[in-house]
């Protein structure tokens, strides 16, 4: 499992979800969970993508993430309809708390208020929220 870190060049939600905006395309963004909310959940056995087409709306639950504690939800850090799902995750879920930044990417969400990012948190800040 990936030490804990918070890379510099993503976006953080309170709620322990992160985006990372692509600057060749800024109105897309991938969505996943930090490292903290994969530790707090522990063994990630299942997640449930959600349909292409889907739309998330900020600080609302847009899917779940099941591990061998419990179902959690995972909050949309922005808003917008999702594109593209990783599908890899069907078959490995365990990506999400290897590689929580990398292969454990759940969605790609294209923006529908791309001023929303301004709200995030960014690695420093998201850090200190979580006293670390």
């Amino acid at each position: 499992m990936e030490q804990a870190g918070y890379p510099d060049d993503l976006l953080y939600h309170p709620d322990h979800d992160w985006a990372r905006i692509d600057p060749a395309n800024p109105d897309e963004a991938t969505f996943g969970i930090t490292w903290y909310a994969q530790d707090a959940l522990g063994e990630v056995v299942f997640f449930d993508p959600p349909k292409l087409g889907t739309r998330v709306t900020k600080d609302e639950p847009y899917t779940e993430i099941e591990s061998v504690k419990a179902v959690s939800d995972v909050i949309g850090p922005l808003s917008g309809e999702v594109v593209a799902v990783n599908d890899a995750l069907a078959d490995s879920p365990e990506a999400i708390n290897e590689d929580p930044y990398g292969a454990g990417w759940l969605v790609r969400v294209r923006l529908s208020d791309p001023s929303e990012r301004e709200s995030l948190l960014d690695a420093a800040a998201y850090r200190a929220s979580l006293g670390s």
